[in-house]
């Protein structure tokens, strides 16, 4: 039996907002993958927790976004998962749990040049395959990584927006709705999330 194709794009998604979503449904929608997972992650480990909002609010914004569209899903696979989160604990414990599927590995070519960094890099180059969307951003993707087998490059367009840009944007008064789902958008307002 062929096993399905999952592909997980990790992220804290604080706040969830269109860029990541343009791109879930461009390599949905133009790739073998059956299924996106938006794996929400409690703490990246390589960001500052201080600037999250709750966990389970991420979670619900990502359900507000995606819940109406079958291909993407939210995960909270992470939440009861030892912190901080390491992707190569997540994706063997995936593994064991979903024997059937093939999960993928989405990133940004930003994550893509710091993968080095990544804890026990090299199992997830032998054990999965990497989709990788283009992002501009400063440094180069080691030589190591420009050919190699496990990482497929998808000329998806380029999202140049930023949780970030969005929580300094609403923190200054800005009307930021078009970079939102409208949902998110709509919560994001009532709780007065990011002022």
């Amino acid at each position: 039996m062929k096993k399905s194709k999952v592909g997980l794009y990790f992220g804290t998604f604080n706040p969830i907002h269109i860029g990541h979503l343009a791109i879930a449904n461009y390599l949905v929608e133009n790739s073998d993958l059956k299924e996106i997972w938006m794996v929400v992650t409690p703490h990246n480990p390589l960001k500052k927790k201080s600037t999250l909002l709750d966990d389970y609010q991420r979670l619900h914004m990502v359900h507000l976004a995606v819940d109406d569209y079958l291909k993407i899903k939210p995960s909270q696979i992470e939440f009861n998962l030892p912190q901080p989160n390491y992707t190569v604990n997540t994706l063997a414990h995936l593994k064991e749990k979903y024997p059937d599927t093939d999960f993928v590995l989405i990133m940004g070519e930003d994550n893509l040049k710091s993968l080095p960094k990544w804890k026990n890099y090299k199992v997830l180059l032998e054990d999965y395959s990497i989709i990788v969307y283009p992002r501009i951003s400063a440094g180069e993707v080691p030589l190591e990584l420009i050919d190699h087998p496990s990482i497929q490059k998808i000329d998806a367009p380029i999202m140049e927006i930023s949780s970030t840009m969005i929580r300094n944007g609403i923190a200054s008064g800005q009307d930021l709705r078009y970079f939102l789902h409208q949902e998110v958008n709509t919560y994001i307002t009532e709780m007065n999330f990011y002022q």
